[in-house]
């Protein structure tokens, strides 16, 4: 298996060869001990040949690819089975309580080429499934914490997020001021106060499979 704009590795399967590519040199060296073997590349030009591997992933990734389409067409190129995680652009825009009614330009006109229904239509055969998020998920992609909406205050947690640190912090302020005084307040909790409840929730994030079966 080819892992496609690998970053650390977060995604990584266990019990499984993989290789990795990724364009950064900074992220290549994230890589914790033990991670599967990495080589700097785009996805645009993957340094493999015709069907070298079952399988190739991209997990959140896609938007951040020069050239989506020539990146999946490389993915078809080297594998039987491409695996991509994106998201439906109109479900996050409107699901996802941030973009929404905090930033809405990060919503559905921002990345439109990383659309899930777009990316399907460029594999072979794609099944496009629902991923929810759990209330507690680890990971620190951008709607994981739907249920902890504090964390979007923490500069530490927006840096590891390309929708916060890809922006200038101009941009930023109104947002972060006006989510900051919704939580003092307790105007947040009061308007969100069913997704507290919840034990997932589907913001549009979406499994996409793709090639042979």
């Amino acid at each position: 298996m080819v892992n496609i704009g690998a970053g650390s590795g977060s995604y990584e399967p266990r019990g499984r060869q993989v290789v990795a590519v990724e364009p950064s040199v900074e992220m290549i060296r994230q890589r914790p001990p033990g991670s599967a073997p990495a080589l700097r590349g785009v996805a645009g030009a993957l340094p493999f040949p015709r069907h070298a591997f079952d399988a190739a992933m991209a997990i959140l990734t896609v938007h951040h690819w020069p050239d989506i389409r020539a990146g999946l067409a490389e993915m078809r190129r080297v594998s039987a089975r491409q695996v991509v995680v994106s998201w439906d652009v109109d479900v996050f825009a409107e699901r996802f309580w941030f973009t929404r009614d905090y930033l809405r330009a990060a919503g559905k006109d921002e990345h439109p080429g990383a659309d899930a229904s777009r990316l399907a239509a460029q594999l072979r055969d794609a099944v496009v499934q629902p991923l929810p998020v759990p209330h507690d998920c680890t990971d620190g992609f951008f709607a994981a914490y739907w249920r902890r909406p504090e964390a979007y205050l923490d500069p530490a947690v927006r840096a590891s997020i390309s929708a916060f640190a890809l922006r200038e912090e101009s941009e930023l302020a109104g947002p972060l001021a006006r989510l900051d005084a919704d939580l003092t307040s307790g105007a947040w909790h009061r308007r969100y106060a069913a997704l507290l409840e919840l034990a997932e929730l589907d913001v549009g994030y979406r499994l996409i499979v793709g090639g042979e079966t």
